[in-house]
């Protein structure tokens, strides 16, 4: 075989390897976690608490987060339903100036959830980090995550992964223009939650206990 047709053969080998490697993740979460997410309040079960998964208040060009709102209605409906007792809100709170959970907080106040309701994890800075937390620091062996459903089905892999009974309520989600940077983005999410799982990837920060 002529340098030629090695590199040729070479070549799509590794096309095929790279294509393997993005859709298996992506078919190992769809799969794996279809049946746990919800669109109904009537058709989930209860448990006691729901952990909002963070997201940034206001997008770059300074108008209000879709993603955002529509996780924190969403949660507001649950906490009403009677499906969650608690709301852990999640999120990052890595510079001066900005914090996911007390924006959150804040803004579930305002819908009337009691403040003494809701706990803050204020080192959400991964979706990971986030989940293995609401074990580790929070206590919870089993949860409903509130997010929009394609990043419900991630959050709700890793859980399982790591021995949490996990279901997601879907939030609303956002038109396919708005939201297909971050659809595309969550393909490749998708791998790199699979490589951490497989390397035993650890939050951030852990710390001492708190209980719901």
């Amino acid at each position: 075989m002529s340098k030629k047709n090695m590199l040729k053969k070479a070549i799509r080998y590794s096309i095929i390897l790279l294509v393997l490697a993005i859709i298996l993740p992506n078919l190992f979460v769809e799969l794996g976690s279809r049946k746990f997410t919800y669109d109904e309040l009537i058709e989930i079960p209860y448990n006691k608490v729901g952990l909002v998964l963070g997201t940034t208040k206001n997008t770059v060009s300074g108008h209000l987060n879709p993603y955002y709102i529509h996780r924190i209605s969403a949660a507001v409906a649950l906490f009403n339903s009677g499906k969650v007792d608690y709301l852990l809100v999640s999120g990052d709170n890595s510079e001066t100036y900005y914090n996911e959970p007390i924006s959150m907080m804040n803004d579930l106040i305002e819908q009337g959830i009691p403040e003494d309701r809701i706990y803050l994890d204020y080192a959400g800075f991964r979706t990971l980090d986030s989940i293995v937390r609401s074990k580790e620091i929070f206590g919870q062996e089993s949860i409903t995550i509130i997010s929009q459903e394609f990043h419900n089905k991630r959050a709700i892999s890793i859980a399982h992964f790591k021995g949490i009974e996990a279901v997601g309520y879907n939030a609303k989600d956002v038109s396919f223009r708005i939201g297909l940077k971050t659809n595309f983005r969550e393909i490749f999410a998708r791998v790199k939650m699979v490589y951490d799982l497989i390397f035993n990837k650890q939050p951030r920060f852990l710390g001492e206990t708190i209980d719901i």
